[in-house]
């Protein structure tokens, strides 16, 4: 597997680009903004992307979404019970001030454990609530990689004070859902510098006994 990311947009969002060596066809995880980049990245690759994958239904992880999708004929693809706070996405473009831009079509929708691919990739879908109801997470087990979104970053967390978010969601996903994880896990957040499970395991002070249980 080929894995490059670029930070985009006004919240400098890790966008990934994956690609399958054999048919060099691609996914693409959260299209933050700087659409121009994005493609720059694409086609240097020489890569033809056939998935968009959202993680939850912030505007930062989606300005150049519909940009995307258009270059390339790509469905976008959401967590399915993100669809409540997705509804008011046009309203978080507004609040944003994110002009000349309206958010992406949703083609499909994703469920719990559930599997996409292409190509030689593929991910199962980790519903991740906390920084948002129906956030998700992309697991790819083979290649000990997960796409965290805004649940984990290195040496902190996601934000649970943000609308639709929630804490003691938030203690659950983290514990129940990423600290299982193996130690050697790669973790791509949405924001920030990667880092490992067993890092973060070790070093980061939200997750100290105590801290947000």
């Amino acid at each position: 597997m080929i894995l490059d990311y670029l930070k985009v947009g006004p919240l400098d969002v890790n966008c990934s680009i994956l690609v399958c060596p054999n048919s060099n066809e691609a996914i693409v995880i959260d299209p933050g903004g700087n659409e121009e980049d994005i493609l720059a990245r694409i086609a240097a690759l020489d890569a033809r992307v056939k998935l968009i994958l959202i993680t939850h239904s912030h505007f930062d992880h989606v300005i150049a979404g519909a940009r995307l999708k258009k270059e390339t004929g790509a469905p976008v693809c959401l967590p399915k019970k993100d669809r409540g706070v997705w509804r008011l996405m046009g309203l978080q473009f507004k609040l944003a001030k994110i002009e000349g831009k309206k958010p992406p079509h949703i083609d499909r929708f994703l469920k719990e454990g559930e599997k996409v691919s292409v190509g030689s990739l593929s991910l199962e879908v980790i519903h991740t609530p906390g920084h948002s109801p129906g956030g998700c997470a992309f697991y790819m087990k083979d290649e000990n990689l997960i796409f965290a979104g805004d649940s984990l970053y290195r040496d902190s967390v996601g934000n649970w004070q943000v609308p639709f978010g929630n804490f003691e969601d938030l203690v659950r996903t983290l514990h129940d859902k990423f600290m299982t994880l193996p130690d050697n896990t790669r973790v791509i957040p949405g924001h920030g510098e990667e880092t490992t499970i067993g890092r973060e395991r070790e070093h980061n002070p939200f997750l100290k006994p105590g801290r947000i249980e």
